[in-house]
């Protein structure tokens, strides 16, 4: 999703071209299957509220964020939400790749929870990206969908 406005409320969904609200849009994309990806700048998620800065976006389909640096509590709660928090290697901005979100990305690395960077592609671009799953736990919390799943499913198993 691309937010076109300066208010941020709107968004163009992008394999149509329609601008819709943030909301209306995120519903699409859930509908077509289409998990989304965060690209931010420094300090993603100062601010307050943060829990649910990560709740939302996992509500709404966000199921990975590519950012140049993370407040430290915000990258918690965005893997505990099932999130991948993905780090931009030092120097690289969303706009010296050239992205501007109306991309189709792929990550490719991360299917066993181990690794430390990935590949990202976006359409014709491809960077690597570093894993800011940063202990053993929190690997086992993204690889069980986040914190919850994680929990339920040592429960059931004992």
């Amino acid at each position: 999703m691309v937010a076109s406005s300066p208010e941020g409320r709107w968004t163009v969904h992008v394999p149509s071209g329609e601008e819709l609200a943030i909301f209306d849009a995120a519903e699409r994309y859930l509908a077509e299957g289409t998990p989304l990806v965060v690209l931010a700048g420094k300090e993603y998620g100062s601010g307050s509220s943060r829990d649910w800065a990560a709740k939302g976006p996992n509500l709404l389909g966000v199921r990975a964020a590519i950012a140049e640096s993370y407040e430290r509590i915000h990258r918690s709660n965005l893997l505990m939400m099932g999130i991948l928090p993905l780090q931009f290697r030092d120097g690289e901005t969303p706009e010296s790749l050239g992205l501007t979100g109306r991309e189709s990305f792929s990550i490719e690395g991360v299917e066993n929870g181990e690794a430390r960077e990935v590949t990202v592609r976006a359409d014709a671009t491809t960077f690597t990206a570093r894993v800011r799953l940063d202990t053993p736990r929190e690997r086992d919390y993204l690889r069980h969908g986040g914190i919850l799943p994680y929990v339920l499913r040592r429960l059931l198993a004992s």
